[in-house]
């Protein structure tokens, strides 16, 4: 009897590409996004900051307030928006590198105001979420 080979279920677009691939996608959609801020007032800071436990997408300024934005992006909906990705233990993550973050400057979230912005891209569609959560949830 001829075996037959298991198909895999995940979609063709990440099983057959390689995670610098997927890297380079990132990358491209995160420099939209910090095109997007930048053109509603947003000051750039830096990019794909690592840090202990996390990496913080983009740091930008909204006047004098800290942003520290998710950017997520989404082939389709089919498996939930972009914005429905960032998870309870994703804003966790997030947390913790902010505030290791604004702890290598001498600041904490009771002395730098600051927020946590999700700029969400499911297939075409932009959607930026200001204060999409907060240090004390």
């Amino acid at each position: 009897m001829a075996s037959v080979p298991l198909r895999n279920h995940r979609s063709d677009a990440i099983v057959g590409k390689p995670k610098s691939n997927r890297r380079q996608i990132g990358a491209q959609y995160e420099l939209l996004a910090r095109q997007y801020l930048e053109r509603a007032g947003l000051r750039f800071y830096a990019a794909n900051v690592t840090l202990r436990g996390g990496e913080l997408d983009l740091i930008m300024c909204d006047g004098d307030i800290w942003v520290f934005i998710e950017v997520r992006y989404r082939k389709s909906s089919l498996y939930g928006d972009a914005a429905a990705s960032v998870s309870y233990t994703k804003q966790r993550r997030l947390l913790r590198s902010a505030a290791i973050w604004l702890a290598e400057r001498d600041g904490s979230f009771e002395t730098t105001d600051c927020r946590f912005d999700v700029l969400a891209i499911t297939g075409s569609q932009l959607q930026w979420l200001p204060n999409a959560f907060t240090a004390t949830e």
